[in-house]
C-alpha cells in the first residue's frame, strides 16, 4: 500500500444514485468545481460555532464564487445536542431563510453534524440535496458515507433516522491539523474497524504504521483514509439498506452504543466506545467463535498503541442487557452480535448465551 497524499476520488455504487467520495488536501480550494454539477443557486450550511470559526469563511466564499446564495444554520457542539429539539430549531431555520427542495444541505463538520443535517436534508419538505463535508478523522472515515442519518432519543443512540445518501462527500485532510488530540484518537477507532472486519492485510498495514499514524503523518493518514472510505463504500454499494452485509461495520458498536448511552451522551467519544466495545467482542468471538486468543492480543495491542480504551466501564449487566435489547439490530428479540471468527472476516450470531456475555462483560 503506497503512501501518498495525492487526490483520490471514489464512488460509491449505487446505480442512478452513484456520488462521488472525493479525498485531497486541497478539496475545500475546489469545492466550487468539484460540485458544480449539484449546485442550485441556494446552498445552506449546517454546521457548529467551533468548526465555523476555522472552515466556514473559505467554504462559504468559494460557494459565493460559483453564485450561491449561502445561508449559515448554527448548531450547539456535542453528541447531547443530537436530538429532537436541535432538529427542530434546524426545520425552523431551512423554513425562515426561504430554503426549497432544489437548495442544497451542505453538512459542514463532524459526525453529529453529518448525521443531525443529513436527516433534516432527508425530511425537508420529504427531501433536499445534501452534501457531507466531514471535518473529524471518525466522519472522514465512517459516518459521512453510506447515508445513515439519524438523531439520538434518551433511550438509545440514533434510534430515529433515516436512509438519505449524500450528492457527494468531500474530504479534506488538511482540516484534520485543527482537531483535538481525543477526537482525533477516537477516529482511528473506526478504522482498526475495518481491518478487523474485512481484510487482515490492511490491519497489519495499521499495525506497522501505527507510530505515523498516531503522529498524523500525512502520508500514512491519506492511505488510511481511502483504505478505509473504499472498503465501506463497497459494503454500502452492496448492501444499502443494511439488511446483511453492512451489518458488520456494527462491530463494536452494540457495546459501544451501550456504553454511550449509559454514561451519558458525550461522556465517552463514539470511538473511544467503540473501541472498547470492539475489545469485548473480540474476547466474545474468542469464546464463542473461535478467533484465536493471539488476534485477540493483536485488536487490544494496537487500539492500545493508538491511545484508545481497551476497556467499558463498569456496570450492572442487567443495565448492559436493557441497553443492548434497544440496539437496532435486535430482530425477533435476539440481540445479534457482530463476531470474528477470524481476522479480516466478519459474521453475525444471534444465539450467544448469557453466560458468555456475563464472562467478557465481568
Amino acid at each position: 500500500m503506497p503512501d501518498g497524499a495525492e487526490a483520490r476520488r471514489l464512488d460509491v455504487a449505487l446505480g442512478d444514485r452513484t456520488y462521488p467520495i472525493h479525498i485531497g488536501d486541497d478539496v475545500l480550494d475546489r469545492v466550487g468545481e468539484l460540485l458544480a454539477p449539484h449546485l442550485s443557486r441556494h446552498a445552506v450550511i449546517v454546521t457548529n460555532a467551533t468548526v465555523a470559526a476555522l472552515w466556514l469563511a473559505p467554504l462559504r466564499a468559494r460557494l459565493a464564487d460559483h453564485g450561491q446564495r449561502v445561508d449559515v444554520v448554527l448548531i450547539p457542539d456535542g453528541e447531547a445536542h443530537k436530538n429532537w429539539a436541535t432538529l427542530a430549531d434546524v426545520m425552523t431555520r431551512l423554513i425562515e431563510c426561504h430554503a426549497e427542495r432544489s437548495s442544497v444541505m451542505i453538512a459542514l463538520g463532524g459526525g453529529v453534524v453529518g448525521d443531525l443535517a443529513g436527516f433534516a436534508a432527508a425530511i425537508y419538505q420529504r427531501g433536499m440535496p445534501c452534501v457531507q463535508v466531514p471535518t473529524t478523522l471518525l466522519a472522514q472515515v465512517d459516518s459521512s458515507v453510506g447515508g445513515k442519518t439519524a438523531v439520538n432519543h434518551p433511550l438509545g443512540k440514533n434510534m430515529i433516522g433515516a436512509f438519505w445518501q449524500p450528492q457527494a462527500v468531500l474530504i479534506d485532510t488538511r482540516v484534520l491539523a485543527t482537531l483535538p488530540d481525543r477526537e482525533y484518537r477516537s477516529g482511528l477507532a473506526e478504522v482498526v474497524k475495518y481491518g478487523a472486519i474485512d481484510d487482515a492485510s490492511f490491519f497489519a498495514w495499521l499495525e506497522a504504521h501505527a507510530d505515523a499514524l498516531a503522529a498524523r503523518d500525512p502520508g500514512a493518514l491519506a492511505e488510511a483514509i481511502h483504505v478505509s472510505c473504499r472498503i465501506k463504500a463497497g459494503v454500502v454499494a452492496r448492501d444499502e439498506r443494511e439488511t446483511g452485509e453492512r451489518i458488520h461495520l456494527n462491530f463494536g458498536h452494540t457495546f459501544g452504543h451501550a456504553i454511550e448511552t449509559g454514561a451519558g451522551y458525550g461522556e465517552w467519544l463514539h470511538g473511544e466506545a467503540v473501541a472498547a466495545g470492539m475489545v469485548v467482542a473480540a474476547k466474545l468471538s474468542a469464546r464463542v467463535d473461535g478467533l484465536p486468543q493471539a488476534d485477540v492480543a493483536r485488536i487490544v495491542a494496537l487500539l492500545a498503541r493508538l491511545q484508545l480504551p481497551t476497556a467499558p466501564p463498569r456496570m450492572d449487566f442487567a443495565r448492559w442487557m436493557t441497553l443492548m435489547r434497544r440496539d437496532k439490530k435486535v430482530e425477533s428479540a435476539a440481540i445479534r452480535f457482530v463476531l470474528l471468527p477470524q481476522l479480516g472476516r466478519a459474521h453475525v450470531r444471534g444465539d450467544v448465551g448469557e453466560d458468555a456475555l456475563r464472562a467478557v462483560l465481568a
